[in-house]
């Protein structure tokens, strides 16, 4: 039987996952910076902070960028989480 952690193919592979995995972290990370930003900028002035028109903008501009082979449907979900996390997220600074 083939053993899978003698495979060269597989480590490249795993190690461009793990890449991918940390350039994730950081972006979510700085999107909920950003947003924390934003919000607090928001609620000093009075202004509502929840805007979901952006929101829908938001989702617009990534999957009009979207390459595959993530689905429209995928990107949908992801970036509903995104939202929802960064905003969560603002709440708690």
């Amino acid at each position: 039987m083939p053993n899978v952690a003698q495979d060269p193919i597989v480590d490249e592979l795993r190690a461009r996952i793990t890449a991918a995995d940390a350039d994730i972290v950081a972006a979510v990370n700085e999107r909920a910076s950003a947003v924390a930003e934003l919000h607090a900028h928001k609620r000093a002035r009075g202004y509502d902070v929840f805007d979901p028109a952006r929101e829908e903008q938001v989702i617009a501009t990534v999957l009009r960028a979207n390459g595959g082979p993530l689905s429209d449907e995928g990107l949908r979900e992801l970036f509903g989480l995104i939202l929802s996390l960064c905003t969560r997220e603002a709440a708690h600074p």
